[in-house]
């Protein structure tokens, strides 16, 4: 089977286990390369930048060889990896649980949730500030949980895969700005940046493609990314974000209350705030952008290897 082919089934077979049994409940490989990093970090952690690239070259290298030894097995390690690195219906089905929560009135238990989405201090929020978190939270993981990682599986096999999935690992981990990573988390940050440009505006325009199918205009989705993305301090999240609130027809941003402070987020969109019937509506529009690029990438994958073909075979001849 040419490689090209046997990637894009590789990547369909991992979308549909995902999608079927969703992440194991122990022994995740990720949660393992977690616990890894973090004791790396007791070697490798200085307050500063060199260390930090350090501990982002060791880490995702080593995943990426791992990636590279793997992908010669054709469509079985590409399929193991797919279901490694995805976290799509995880994703679904919290944004569902915490829909369930809200409209049930029981605050305590969808704040208790609210962690496994994002970072902000759920004690300090109502339900439909509860509702906003967990929108924006869907939007923006859509593209990190599910997105990217086939973007790069199409493009680069197994390690592109699992190596996407190490860079934005770590990210999560230590790409923060506050006192002990300001320095030491810059190089995983940046690296995360860079790996999710493409894939970010690669949700944004396949969110204007499915708009319709949750009652908003691909037209609309456009007009939002191109006034509002660039005000989001993030330059993807930003883009999936402001394209989320296009389809649904909402606004984000606004006060955002985190456990280390306040921020200000820009608004994104002209609707109103959005309610628990919009959080549902994201959660279904993340579902169909999923399934979108699950099949954009199956698509992709062939091209991509024909391409690095011709560029082996330039590279030999020159």
């Amino acid at each position: 089977m040419h490689r090209g082919v046997s990637t894009a089934a590789g990547l369909l077979i991992g979308f549909a286990i995902d999608r079927a049994a969703g992440d194991p409940r122990r022994g995740h490989p990720v949660a393992g390369f977690g616990m890894l990093a973090a004791s790396l970090e007791s070697v490798t952690y200085a307050d500063h930048r060199r260390a930090g690239v350090v501990h982002e070259l060791v880490l995702v290298g080593s995943v990426i060889g791992l990636g590279a030894v793997l992908r010669r097995g054709g469509a079985i390690p590409v399929a193991a990896a797919t279901w490694t690195v995805l976290g799509g219906r995880s994703l679904a089905r919290t944004g569902r649980m915490m829909a369930d929560r809200l409209e049930a009135g029981d605050l305590t238990a969808a704040r208790e949730l609210l962690p496994s989405l994002c970072g902000r201090d759920p004690e300090a929020l109502d339900t439909d500030g509860l509702a906003r978190a967990a929108l924006e939270s869907i939007a923006e993981n859509t593209s990190d949980a599910a997105v990217a990682p086939l973007l790069w599986g199409a493009v680069a096999g197994v390690p592109g895969l699992l190596g996407y999935r190490a860079v934005n690992t770590l990210d999560a981990m230590i790409g923060y700005r506050n006192q002990r990573y300001r320095h030491f988390g810059w190089a995983a940050a940046r690296v995360d940046d860079m790996a999710n440009l493409l894939p970010a505006r690669m949700t944004g325009l396949l969110t204007a493609l499915v708009a319709p199918l949750v009652g908003g205009r691909p037209g609309t989705v456009l007009r939002t990314w191109r006034r509002d993305a660039h005000r989001h301090p993030s330059p993807n999240a930003g883009v999936v974000e402001a394209a989320a609130a296009g389809a649904l027809g909402v606004r984000l941003g606004g006060r955002t209350e985190y456990r280390h402070g306040v921020e200000q987020r820009p608004e994104l969109g002209r609707g109103p705030a959005p309610a628990v019937g919009d959080l549902r509506r994201a959660v279904r529009l993340s579902e169909l952008v999923q399934y979108a690029a699950v099949i954009s990438a199956a698509v992709l994958a062939p091209l991509s290897a024909v391409l690095w073909d011709r560029m082996r075979g330039r590279s030999a001849r020159g």
